[in-house]
């Protein structure tokens, strides 16, 4: 089951969300709008490699905006903390942000149970497109869970600002 409007907002309420900051106005039917945040990484070397940390570069966005060029992968976050101990959040860019062609969070939209941060985005442009910090840039739907709820501990906990990948921590683990 997914969670209405008027549940998300009580459930901010009550403590079974938590959105900081929470504001009404971005309370949809069955979602809550995110904004993007001020800050953006790109990767700087030629060729990503996901067995190794990879280099990246920090934009600021400013008041100006920052435009975003096509072939080119830039993660973002959004500017609210949000997580959740007992719903399933899942995150999707908005569908007027994607008619601009802007494909946002489209291969890892689902959230643990018990994150709590900010949250990194994807972003990919099919063409030259400006972005502002604060524009609503995608929406967090929550959905109820169906059993033993184990709470997320991973490596991204707490996050703040985009974060880039550390699948080289998990590779390690794996050969040691």
């Amino acid at each position: 089951m997914i969670l209405t409007g008027p549940e998300i907002q009580a459930a901010a309420s009550d403590g079974r969300i938590s959105i900081s900051p929470f504001n009404a106005d971005q309370v949809n039917p069955n979602s809550y709008n995110v904004c993007l945040g001020d800050k953006l990484l790109t990767y700087t070397d030629e060729v990503i490699d996901p067995y190794r940390p990879n280099p990246t570069r920090e934009i600021i966005i400013g008041e100006e905006g920052h435009v975003l060029q096509p072939d080119q992968l830039y993660l973002g976050h959004t500017m609210e903390r949000v997580g959740s101990d007992t719903y399933v959040p899942l995150l999707f860019g908005r569908s007027s942000v994607g008619r601009l062609g802007l494909f946002v969070e489209i291969t890892a939209p689902i959230g643990d149970i018990g994150f709590h941060g900010q949250w990194t985005l994807m972003l990919a442009p099919v063409r030259p497109l400006r972005v502002y910090p604060g524009m609503k840039i995608g929406q967090i739907m929550f959905f109820v869970s169906l059993g033993e709820i184990d709470l997320y501990r991973g490596k991204y906990q707490s996050s703040a600002g985009p974060q880039e990948s550390r699948y080289w921590k998990d590779v390690a683990v794996m050969a040691s």
